[in-house]
């Protein structure tokens, strides 16, 4: 049996990425503003108040929306605070309690003035979707409610996972974790955040779908390498390179060497199909080109954002972005997320897998993904 390692090297993701870096000129004041609005509500204690403001989610808004004028990106900023402490939350509940929870923040959206709660949860939700609904599309407003009653859904799945202790196949947790992500509804935020509310005619064509599987891909999978770490030491097996390690047996390192390439791919692959965008004419190509933007700031400012956090590498991600090297934490009982958490920062919706292949070395796979069909509201 070979000895396990006690580090890893990460794959250099950041310069395959061949997009610009670019950052809201409100970032800095509306992830502030941000960050007290959450904490006036939810009752964090020290330690969990220290790692939410290391988080640095208005950081990613900033990068991911750097267009939006000031009031869509607050929106933007409060759902993606709301969105991580739902993922944290979510993490010690049992599939019951996310159900209770998933009941309550998708009433508030259903209906955000009308809806009464005192739960934090929902108040919140009644919050930031009330704003959104002033200025955002029929189609866009309605593809985030729909996109959140996925991320439940599968939160739900995952919650009677880890109480079997079960790991799933690697199909099973790509259908998992694409909506475990919660990237979808941030994607509808695309639309908001741009005053943009494209056609179902376009969002659902196939070359549109194509690019969001693409940058969905990117966005999760690399989550799954940046977050491994501080997953692994509370034994969360909820991540790609543990699928790998368990299922198929490989070593840790050829497992970040597997879903790397996966993401390298993903980013090729995001390029080459922009390139076959149809035209349905001046005006929507403009919005179009738009959202196609609006998934490659997605694509870099998920990257380099994951170094900024404390939520994968603690106070080490400069050094880290720098030298790639990841020191593998001890494993503890306590099943905290005071220290940091994966963002589910990817997202799924029309996936499969297509087949596992090994060529000069088994750390190189090739996943192939297709449609799958939406599943109806939560109940």
């Amino acid at each position: 049996m070979r000895r396990s390692s006690r580090k890893f090297l990460l794959p250099d993701l950041v310069s395959h990425c061949p997009y610009p870096l670019r950052s809201n000129i409100h970032g800095t004041t509306v992830a502030r503003t941000s960050e007290s609005w959450l904490l006036a509500e939810a009752d964090f204690f020290p330690e969990r108040r220290a790692a939410f403001l290391g988080l640095r989610a208005g950081e990613l808004t900033a990068a991911c929306y750097p267009d939006a004028d000031a009031q869509h990106l607050q929106v933007a900023s409060d759902f993606m605070n709301f969105l991580f402490t739902l993922d944290d939350w979510s993490d010690d509940f049992s599939a019951e309690d996310t159900y209770g929870l998933a009941d309550c923040v998708m009433r508030a959206l259903q209906d955000p003035l009308g809806f009464q709660t005192d739960k934090v949860a929902g108040k919140l939700a009644k919050c930031f979707f009330g704003r959104y609904r002033r200025t955002a599309g029929p189609g866009c407003t309605r593809r985030f409610i729909e996109t959140m009653d996925l991320f439940f859904r599968a939160v739900a799945q995952q919650a009677k996972d880890r109480a079997r202790g079960d790991i799933p196949s690697l199909e099973e947790y790509i259908a998992l974790r694409w909506d475990t992500s919660g990237c979808k509804p941030c994607f509808a935020l695309i639309e908001y955040a741009a005053g943009i509310d494209l056609p179902d005619e376009v969002i659902s064509h196939p070359t549109i779908r194509d690019l969001e599987e693409a940058t969905n891909s990117l966005v999760t999978w690399s989550n799954d390498i940046f977050s491994y770490n501080v997953e692994q030491a509370r034994r969360d097996s909820h991540n790609m390179i543990a699928v790998m390690m368990s299922r198929h047996g490989y070593n840790l390192q050829e497992a970040v060497d597997c879903v790397g390439d996966l993401c390298k791919a993903s980013i090729d692959r995001f390029e080459h199909i922009r390139q076959l965008v149809p035209s349905w004419g001046p005006e929507v190509d403009r919005d179009v080109t738009t959202y196609v933007l609006g998934l490659q700031n997605w694509i870099v400012g998920s990257l380099h954002w994951s170094f900024e956090s404390i939520r994968y590498f603690g106070e080490e991600g400069a050094s880290i972005k720098k030298h790639r090297v990841v020191k593998l934490l001890p494993h503890h009982d306590a099943h905290s997320r005071s220290t940091g958490r994966d963002s589910r920062s990817g997202c799924r919706k029309w996936l499969g897998l297509g087949r596992l292949l090994s060529r000069s070395r088994r750390a190189f796979c090739s996943v192939q993904l297709r449609c799958c069909p939406s599943t109806s509201s939560l109940s």
